[in-house]
This record gives structure tokens, sequence and C-alpha cells, in this order.
């Protein structure tokens, strides 16, 4: 939930405008320890200790539950605008994500002969799997870039999405295949993964945690609770981050305060929560904050002002 000050505002951030009451009453040791600036390469790290051995559209693939079997290789699509020799990430997809779902669909002719699998999710992302050895280095986001042409027939389904929504596509990264996995820590050997991001639910899977894609925030909520008594759950909010994304702050601060309302209705009796994140996004610039970032707690003898306790670290020291 970290952020830059923001004019509209006052100068302030949004989780210091939002109000929480629960989180601040039921979490009150305050930890730091080591953003990352990606997702899967915080909770890899979070969860086993290790960073990933593999690129993320493989771990989304995961996530999606899509073939990645005889060396298949997978790759993220994000919507993108390309124009003027730059990629211009949209992360206002939401308006036309449905248009833009069903011309990726009808241009996956183009890779027939690699025997291409889709999976779409929010706003129109999408994780591509097919047997071909073409693994692209590509820029990614959040950040905008130089255009880069992408390779052999995934570029030509690119670019002729791109010809029939007057520039608008979904620009390929994060390519590969599957790599290592790491086993998590011991002392949540059993744990139950509920997201709407298969970037979250693809780390769980690849360390044999069982995955539940749940794509209305409301109804992660009663989802978690039920989990939550066959073992651990890490519940995992990720409109925070997309709001910041879409450089909102007034939908960070209402999704924010509606998370603290959902925390109170079905968790206010757990004994053991802990509170992370990844990483900070902006509402200013729309971009990653790569900086130390919050744990909180109300798990007694957590570490609170013992200093920044390393990542690989955290679920451990707070088990101990």
């Amino acid at each position: 939930m970290e952020d830059d000050p923001n004019p509209a505002l006052g100068g302030r951030k949004p989780y210091e405008v939002a109000e929480m009451p629960f989180m601040y009453s039921k979490a009150p040791r305050k930890c730091h320890t080591t953003g990352r600036g990606y997702t899967h390469l915080f909770l890899s790290e979070f969860f086993t200790g290790r960073p990933p051995d593999m690129p993320r559209a493989a771990i989304e693939a995961l996530g999606l539950g899509l073939d990645m079997s005889g060396g298949r290789a997978a790759y993220r699509l994000s919507p993108a605008r390309i124009g003027d020799g730059m990629i211009r990430w949209s992360y206002d997809a939401a308006g036309f994500c449905e248009e833009l779902e069903r011309r990726v669909t009808a241009n996956l002719g183009i890779l027939e002969r690699y025997d291409p699998q889709i999976g779409f999710f929010l706003n129109g992302r999408a994780v591509l799997t097919m047997a071909c050895d073409d693994v692209p280095d590509l820029p990614g986001p959040p950040v905008d870039a130089p255009f880069k042409e992408v390779p052999g027939d995934l570029g030509r389904m690119v670019m002729a999405v791109a010809e029939e929504m007057g520039g608008i596509t979904d620009y390929p990264w994060g390519c590969g295949r599957l790599g290592e996995t790491h086993p998590p820590f011991g002392c949540i050997s059993e744990m139950t993964a509920i997201s709407d991001s298969p970037t979250a639910l693809g780390i769980a899977a690849s360390m044999g945690h069982e995955i539940r894609m749940v794509k209305d925030l409301e109804a992660r909520f009663p989802a978690a609770r039920a989990a939550l008594e066959e073992g651990h759950v890490f519940l995992h909010v990720d409109e925070v981050d997309e709001y910041s994304h879409q450089r909102d702050p007034m939908k960070k601060i209402a999704v924010l305060e509606r998370t603290d309302e959902l925390m109170a209705e079905y968790f206010s009796d757990a004994e053991r929560i802990v509170y992370f994140v990844d990483h900070g996004t902006s509402c200013v610039t729309g971009e990653h904050i790569i900086m130390d970032v919050p744990f909180w707690t109300n798990i007694g003898g957590a570490p609170a002002g013992a200093g920044l306790v390393p990542l690989d670290r955290v679920v451990e020291s707070l088990f101990e």
C-alpha cells in the first residue's frame, strides 16, 4: 500500500487518508523487510527463502493451469499501445479488454503450428503457452519503453492485433520455460493461496500448495475464511497495486478501507495475522517504488524495532 505523497490528497499518501481501524488495532507490531520489483520475486523468497528459477510467464502459466509439458514456452501478454517508436502500457484496458481478447483469440491461428493455449485474466492480460523455441527478451511493465520488435510468428500475431485495434495489442514479456521449483518453509507446508492473480497463484502452485482463483474481491474473504479451517492461508489483494498503476488514489483509498472492513468481518478472531507487501506503487507516476517494505502482525515476539529483517528470514522469524 506504500505510495508517494499525492497533491490531490494535500501531500498525503492514500494509506494515510484511508480509515483502517482493524489493521491498526489487530496488527500492532510494525516491522520492515526488503522489497522486490515484482510480485513473483518477492513471494518466492518470502515463502521459500530463494528467488524463483523460472520467468514470470512460466510461473503464471502454473497459476492458470496452462499446459507447460514437453518444454513448452510461456509468454505473459499485457495490454499496450504501440506507436511513435514506444510501448506504452495500458492500465485503462478495462474499457477495451473484451475486444482485445476477441482480437487476440481470432489471431491465434497465426500460431496454429505451435499448438497455442491461452488464458486471459484481469483487464485483457493473458498468458500464452506453445511448443516454440523463441524465448525473446522483451521490455515489461510498468515503465513505458522503446518499441522492440517481437520475433517470428508471435510478432506477426502481436502486430496483426495492433493493426486491427489502432495500435492497441497484447505485448509479450517475461517469457520462458519451467525451471527448478523450491519447497516452502516447513512451518507453512500446508497452505491455500487465494487470489485473482496468476502470479501469486503460480508461486504457490510451484511450492505444491493448493490454489484458488477468485476474481471478485468480496468473494475472496469468505473463501479464505473457509480455507483457514484447513491450514494456513495466503490471501492476496492485487487491487491495491492495480489502482495505483491507474493513478487513481481515490480507488486505492476505497479498496484499502473495504479490505479492512472485510478483514474485520471475517478474521476478527484470527490468532495470527501478517500483513505484508512486495513493493510500493505510486498513484502519482503509476510505477513501482522499490523500497524497504512493512510487514505488520499481531504475533507476539515479532522482531519489531530490531531493524530490517532479511526477506528470506521473515516467515521463519515469525514462526519461531
